[in-house]
């Protein structure tokens, strides 16, 4: 069990293998007064169908929301069996939520009208300031259309999110609202508050001078086919400099693919070789988009100079909410750096979960830690 708080937040850690021990834990910790939300991210080997219920129990009247992971991020850094819940304070903190359900088939204009009037309905108060969170089913393929519906519905604040997921399994993602985990769906939630945050979003790659255009693909599936006129896989392999067989999870997370959008490049994950050689992707894909090899650079000190975010004062964050990509998370494992992180981490004040894809900026993009920095009221957050 791990505890802790900041600026009024409560975090609570319990690493018990059944929901209901759990949640009794989590309970212990965190008193049901005054509070306004509960964030949860459960580990895979949770029963959902006792912890929904139980954390309805232990915290009546409480909104609670959330979704699975492919790892927790805790006090302590990164970890594989914990649940992890993060209570808002009301004093500090309003909510207001919508699910949307199902994402496919997705309805923009349906979407667009529903986050317009939450918006419009949630009460302001005066000297507030708003962000959004989006949670989506990590399996859904929608979280590209998603993330650009929502920016452009609310263009007045920013939109921060991460994808659900399951462990490392890719076979079932889910998201916890009004007392259920729903498959096939996503949250946004509309958050007010007299602290001052600012975003994060940064990843560990550069762009090298090898280039592949889509030349054949099923956008819908995220599928790539052919690059540059060849089987996808069998291309890739030779730009990377591997043979096709030993493509791999680790290839793909050392060797992503990235695409420009203006100034900014935003890496399109690999997800896996199918056994016609095409390649499936994690993110947006169409025929004719130009894809750039990306080359890493050092993942510990560009995570310690990401999170490096300070007030005006010079002061760091009470508390960083992070969506990290499960596939970093894989890089640092493969690279044995765990531990290194974690302290990176931990000494950051970063709580939240590995995701299987993160929002940012009105784009889905992948292999990218995205997140929110919260500062005392009052202080104004530089970077």
């Amino acid at each position: 069990m791990h505890s802790g708080s900041a600026a009024g937040i409560r975090i609570a850690v319990s690493h018990a293998g059944q929901a209901r021990p759990a949640v009794a834990e989590i309970a212990a910790t965190i008193a049901p007064t005054g509070l306004c939300f509960l964030l949860v991210f459960p580990h895979d080997g949770l029963d959902l169908a006792e912890l929904a219920p139980a954390l309805a129990e232990r915290f009546p009247g409480i909104p609670v929301f959330g979704c699975t992971t492919a790892g927790q991020i805790t006090p302590d850094g990164y970890e594989a069996g914990a649940l992890l819940v993060i209570a808002f304070p009301r004093a500090h903190f309003h909510c207001a939520s919508l699910l949307i359900q199902p994402l496919v088939p997705l309805s923009i204009e349906k979407i667009t009208s529903e986050a317009r009037r939450l918006e419009a309905q949630f009460r302001r108060t005066a000297g507030w300031k708003r962000l959004a969170l989006t949670f989506a089913d990590g399996l859904s393929k929608q979280e590209d259309l998603l993330a650009a519906i929502l920016t452009a519905a609310l263009p007045d604040m920013p939109v921060f999110g991460g994808s659900a997921g399951d462990g490392g399994a890719f076979r079932d993602t889910r998201v916890l609202h009004g007392g259920r985990f729903h498959e096939c769906a996503a949250l946004l939630l509309i958050l007010e508050t007299d602290h001052d945050f600012v975003g994060l979003g940064f990843d560990h790659f550069l762009p090298t001078d090898k280039q592949m255009v889509v030349t054949d693909a099923i956008p819908e599936e995220r599928i790539v086919l052919e690059l540059n006129g060849a089987p996808a896989a069998e291309e890739y392999a030779r730009l990377v400099g591997c043979p096709v067989e030993a493509l791999s999870p680790r290839v793909f997370a050392e060797n992503p693919v990235l695409v420009r959008t203006n100034a900014l490049y935003h890496v399109r994950a690999i997800g896996s070789v199918r056994d016609d050689f095409a390649l499936a992707f994690l993110s947006a894909i169409d025929d004719g988009l130009v894809l750039t090899l990306g080359r890493g650079t050092e993942i510990l000190r560009t995570l310690e100079d990401g999170l490096a975010v300070r007030d005006a004062s010079g002061q760091p964050p009470d508390l960083i909410l992070g969506f990290d990509c499960y596939l970093r998370r894989l890089e640092i494992e493969e690279k044995r750096m765990t531990e290194a992180a974690s302290e990176i981490i931990a000494r950051a004040g970063v709580v939240g979960f590995n995701t299987y894809g993160e929002q940012h900026c009105g784009v889905h993009v992948n292999q990218t830690f995205v997140g929110v920095a919260f500062f005392p009221p009052g202080e104004r957050a530089l970077h």
